[in-house]
């Protein structure tokens, strides 16, 4: 009987970790390039120390080293530690959003309008504007 019980026990916090994991976008994502489909990066989500959402590079899949196109702090550097979003924000609708974003592939900064799990908690999607123009990238659950 107490075998049974620890067991149940056990089945419980796997799946609440699970539920939990697929409720939150902190993790690993596989970034994919806008026109081949291909693996860019891997990029982590993170807590940042004032509550919000963040998001470094953390694997280099297809890009060069170095990110010599990106201007600023990250000229030359490698692409690997880059923070690609910052100061994301809980939303009412279960999203996030109202933050910030840089694309090194383009060195590019744009508004963080939305980041969103889809398919399970199994995809994100990364919404981000320049000005009127906004484009949606699709991350893929990586851990």
């Amino acid at each position: 009987m107490r075998k049974l019980l620890l067991t149940a026990v056990l089945a419980s916090l796997s799946f609440a970790a699970t539920a939990q994991h697929a409720a939150s976008p902190v993790g690993k994502w596989k970034t994919l390039d806008d026109e081949s489909g291909k693996p860019m990066t891997i990029t982590e989500v993170y807590e940042a120390k004032n509550g919000t959402l963040a998001a470094k590079i953390v694997e280099n899949l297809g890009l060069p080293a170095n990110c010599d196109g990106c201007s600023g702090q990250y000229k030359g550097k490698p692409f690997v530690g880059i923070v690609t979003l910052w100061n994301l924000k809980a939303q009412k609708d279960g999203t996030w959003g109202g933050g910030n974003g840089y694309k090194p592939s383009d060195d590019r900064s744009f508004t963080a309008k939305s980041v969103k799990l889809v398919d399970g908690g199994k995809k994100l999607e990364v919404k981000g504007c320049v000005a009127f123009f906004c484009k949606t990238a699709t991350w893929v659950r990586v851990d």
